[in-house]
């Protein structure tokens, strides 16, 4: 939101080529959602390779993210 606040504050159009919002899958699909009703474009991305490597980066982010998913309940349930 804050993002999105900043970028109509400086005239960025929600089309522009150049702002795109781009968010793991599972992790606040909410924000992603009300962001591409917004008008603004959005991906989701999913990470896939060997385990011993994508499990440490999805952990990471987890972590990176606790705040987010524990302060909204329609996250927990998309998950």
């Amino acid at each position: 939101k804050a993002a999105a606040s900043k970028a109509e504050e400086l005239g960025i159009s929600k089309r522009n080529e150049n702002l795109h919002f781009a968010q793991l899958k599972g992790m606040a699909d909410t924000l992603s959602l009300g962001l591409k009703s917004a008008g603004f474009q959005v991906s989701k991305y999913l990470p896939f390779g060997p385990l011993e490597k994508v499990i440490p980066y999805l952990l990471r982010r987890a972590e990176e993210n606790k705040g987010l998913l524990l302060a909204s309940s329609a996250d927990r349930l998309l998950i």
